[in-house]
């Protein structure tokens, strides 16, 4: 690891806390002072093609950027809060230069080899945290999209992996995937046979 520029700040967050299926992906982002990009806000509050836009010109413009994930096994192992600070650890160790202080959405810090400090709702105030949100949404849907092709009728692509009235229908039809997790609620009831 290089060593960590003082200077330097990242904003980190995730996407995929909630759904059934996929992993956890984290996204941390060392922005630009110099280059500073318009309308960054919390992905939630943007629509697919302008989180695309803006993730675009993130990666284009960070000083940084790196993606973390946990796997659906890893979540079942650690349990969702554990596995999402682990992904938040594996997108700050992917940073080149290393940041030298964190800020985490949230009110969890993750281990991370630098200072680290929450924000909740940081996602909405936090220019970095707000890049961080998009980049870790937009990698994730696009996982959700691949998924969808190499299995299919879960309707992955539409959903994401989250509790829909379809997703659970197509869970009741065809069982659990590969990619599911196993120790959420819907997910373990059919797997103990009570869905």
């Amino acid at each position: 690891m290089t060593p960590a520029a003082t200077g330097l700040v990242c904003g980190i967050d995730e996407a995929g806390r909630g759904p059934l299926a996929g992993p956890v992906i984290a996204a941390a982002v060392i922005l630009d002072p110099a280059r500073p990009l318009p309308g960054l806000r919390d992905s939630k509050q943007l629509t697919a093609a302008r989180r695309e836009a803006l993730a675009a010109a993130i990666r284009e413009t960070a000083l940084a950027w790196a993606v973390g994930r946990a796997e659906p096994e890893e979540i079942d192992r650690l349990n969702i809060l554990r596995a999402t600070l682990l992904a938040m650890r594996r997108a700050c160790d992917g940073l080149r230069p290393a940041p030298g202080r964190a800020l985490v959405d949230g009110n969890v810090r993750p281990d991370l080899s630098c200072a680290c400090e929450t924000v909740v709702r940081g996602d909405a105030t936090v220019p970095a945290i707000s890049a961080a949100s998009i980049l870790a949404k937009v990698a994730r849907d696009h996982e959700m999209a691949q998924l969808d092709r190499s299995l299919p009728g879960y309707g992955f692509a539409r959903h994401k992996g989250y509790p829909t009235a379809a997703h659970l229908d197509a869970l009741h039809r065809l069982g659990p995937s590969a990619a599911h997790r196993l120790s959420f609620g819907p997910v373990a009831a059919l797997v103990r046979g009570g869905g």
